[in-house]
């Protein structure tokens, strides 16, 4: 097992590689000069070139990228001009923030379709069918953003049921202490139960919102690998050997319908990551993906090439745990192949 993840990794630098390479061209093809962003609109010509040579932008395209490889191979990511801060300092402190609010979007959005898809399944043309139908058109139809300003209009302004949607926590309260940064974890941990509720509260609405867009193709991935394996000859056999309709449903026809539904979760999960930065602007969520678009309007290198990097390294990650997932799933699948 270890010779076969130490292989997976291996086989993942490559794309990694293409990750730095691409990433770095891309952000020096991006339109607006930072030396003149960060030098202000009232700097001379030489204080502008002052700050270029400092951040060594007067070099060439190999030089610049030489000092990016060498900079990497010593963990540096680099500085950024925006906060004044190392990038790999900020990626790790604002990284447990997305990382949560992504992790509780993909529980809401199991919860959910799992269940629908296996029901309209077991009934296909009932009404539950036509709800899982209706649900997953809606999920798919309404934009990220426009359903966390709805959501946040109808349950913060007009039912105040919801707290404002400004950031991780109500500042009434003291952040638990750190232990894993996810607030809803360390509030655990550390047996507060009201930081807890206060947390769970201001991650439900950015949750729900993220959770309803993935939630479609989850549901119907369900949907119709559960309908193929009903229809399997083993299915019908167990049934007619006078098997409980709940064991033929989950012991046997579920399980076998997993291995779709995983790699669909695995896709989802994959997107939630890339999709949270809208959902983080929208409610003010320290996370990377609004550093991200923070270091983006201000064209500060640095950050951008932090943050695609780490997402590149988290998707080979989710990518090895999916493998090794199907494994547990059905023993039958051999990670060799």
């Amino acid at each position: 097992m270890i010779r076969i993840v130490a292989l997976r990794l291996v086989g993942a630098l490559p794309n990694l590689a293409g990750v730095v390479v691409v990433t770095f061209l891309l952000t020096r093809a991006l339109p607006g000069d930072p030396a003149a962003f960060f030098a202000g609109a009232a700097a001379s010509a030489e204080a502008v070139e002052q700050i270029r040579e400092k951040l060594g932008l007067n070099r060439n395209l190999v030089e610049q990228f030489g000092l990016y490889l060498r900079d990497l191979a010593r963990g540096d990511f680099g500085q950024s001009l925006s906060t004044g801060q190392p990038v790999l300092t900020e990626l790790v402190s604002r990284l447990p923030a997305s990382l949560e609010l992504t992790f509780c979007a993909l529980v809401f959005a199991t919860v959910v379709a799992l269940p629908l898809g296996v029901a309209a399944a077991r009934r296909p043309g009932s009404w539950i069918d036509h709800l899982c139908r209706l649900v997953t058109t809606a999920g798919v139809s309404l934009p990220t953003f426009f359903t966390g300003l709805l959501l946040a209009y109808v349950f913060y302004f007009l039912l105040g049921v919801a707290p404002s949607p400004l950031g991780r926590l109500d500042p009434v309260f003291t952040p638990p202490p750190p232990v894993t940064r996810m607030y809803l974890i360390d509030s655990l941990l550390a047996g507060e139960g009201t930081v807890f509720r206060a947390c769970l509260a201001q991650i439900a609405l950015p949750a729900v919102t993220m959770g309803l867009f993935v939630l479609a193709p989850l549901a119907r991935m369900t949907r119709a690998s559960m309908l193929g394996v009903l229809s399997s000859d083993f299915i019908r056999t167990a049934r007619a050997a006078g098997l409980a309709s709940p064991t033929v449903l989950y012991t046997y026809a579920f399980r076998n319908a997993l291995l779709p539904v995983v790699t669909t979760l695995g896709m989802v999960f994959s997107f939630l990551l890339g999709s949270n930065v809208l959902v983080e602007k929208v409610f003010a969520w320290p996370g990377i993906g609004s550093y991200a678009i923070e270091s983006l309007t201000a064209s500060d290198y640095a950050p951008i090439q932090g943050f695609v990097l780490a997402m590149g390294v988290l998707y080979v990650l989710l990518n090895l745990a999916i493998d090794l997932l199907y494994g547990l799933i059905d023993p039958r699948v051999r990670l060799e192949a």
